[in-house]
């Protein structure tokens, strides 16, 4: 199974509560829903929509599976929204109780585990392992080099700060653009997968 990322992001870096103004307001963000305006139907959601074609199952962190459990199971009849309720869900927490695992198909991975157990996913035969926010576990799985496909939906908007996917660990780890497809809005997806050792720049 590939690891692949999807991920909302300004031209600061910043990735936090793109959907909603509620969605994650740490360290005092005030912008949440921000890349509502620059969504671009055709472009950005067809990207999602074959994203979701190619999963096998997803992945997040607590913050954002409890977003997307309380979104989506309500959502049933739409084409999308049925192959997402219907996959395979796994949730990183040790918080999470058995009785707040809610949405159709979840299996919990305690944080301890998490890069084992998502390892051993990786290893499996199998479609994409699919990832949508969730920026601390993403920027573990980054530094553990254990993403095979980053999709960058670049918004035209700085935020002055907050959440990152990045490591900041001082490590150099170069990627390869794949495509890039920008849409009426400005926004761009950008697909990048980890360039061969030495083929950084060719």
């Amino acid at each position: 199974m590939r690891v692949v990322i999807s991920e909302f992001i300004s031209l600061d870096g910043v990735v936090q509560a793109p959907g909603g103004s509620q969605e994650d307001t740490d360290g005092g963000f005030a912008h949440g829903g921000w890349s509502h305006p620059y969504f671009d139907p055709e472009v950005v959601g067809g990207a999602f929509t074959k994203g979701l074609e190619n999963a096998e199952a997803l992945l997040y962190g607590r913050r954002t599976y409890l977003t997307m459990a309380a979104a989506w199971p309500e959502r049933a009849g739409d084409p999308f929204a049925d192959r997402l309720n219907a996959l395979k869900k796994y949730v990183v927490s040790d918080t999470l109780g058995d009785d707040e695992l809610t949405w159709n198909n979840t299996e919990r991975i305690p944080g301890s585990q998490a890069v084992a157990r998502i390892r051993e996913l990786r290893a499996a035969p199998g479609g994409d392992l699919a990832m949508m926010g969730s920026p601390t576990l993403v920027r573990t799985l980054i530094a553990e080099g254990l993403v095979d496909e980053l999709q960058l939906i670049v918004m035209p908007v700085l935020l002055g700060g907050g959440k990152s996917v990045f490591p900041a660990d001082g490590a150099k780890r170069p990627f390869e653009l794949v495509s890039s497809v920008t849409g009426g809005t400005g926004v761009q997806v950008c697909v990048y997968r980890p360039a061969a050792e030495g083929a950084e720049g060719l």
